[in-house]
């Protein structure tokens, strides 16, 4: 078995091996907002809002510490698209100013929001694969596990 070996000689300095993950295909998996380990759950309940644990293998994912890092990428990714594009445009055709603020506003809204999702997948699956924060069960430092969510209200009339 494969064992990735940190301080102490397991990932987090405890005692018990961590066996490998693979990190492509966790990536693969967190990236169609899938779960990393199985593949098969949803990742997301929202948009993105991550689930506390896969429907289909159970696999605790609330611990992710995702934060501002998929933003972040997402303002990367869609800059090294839309700017070249922006450019090239300008460069052949010269279009008026309101012309591009037609074009490049809603393309840039656009595909922010299709990509924000996914690469947020894949900076959780990241996590997971690496054992960081809390997916490490050595670390010591896991997250309380959140709460169920409440059944929903009845209101009786009378």
């Amino acid at each position: 078995m494969d064992v990735i070996y940190g301080e102490g000689g397991t990932a987090g300095g405890g005692d018990i091996p961590l066996p490998k993950r693979d990190v492509w295909t966790a990536l693969k998996h967190g990236f169609r907002c899938r779960c990393p380990k199985c593949g098969e759950g949803a990742l997301f309940d929202g948009y993105t809002t991550v689930k506390p644990y896969c429907d289909a293998c159970h696999e605790p994912l609330y611990h992710h510490r995702a934060d501002d890092f998929p933003p972040y990428l997402t303002i990367m990714v869609v800059g090294h698209i839309i700017v070249p594009a922006m450019l090239l445009v300008e460069q052949a055709w010269h279009p008026e100013m309101w012309i591009h603020w037609i074009l490049w506003l809603p393309l840039t809204l656009a595909l922010t929001l299709v990509l924000l999702r996914p690469i947020k997948g894949a900076v959780v699956a990241l996590q997971w694969a690496l054992y960081m924060h809390g997916f490490d069960p050595n670390a010591g430092e896991a997250a309380p596990e959140p709460e169920p969510k409440p059944a929903a209200a009845v209101r009786t009339v009378g």
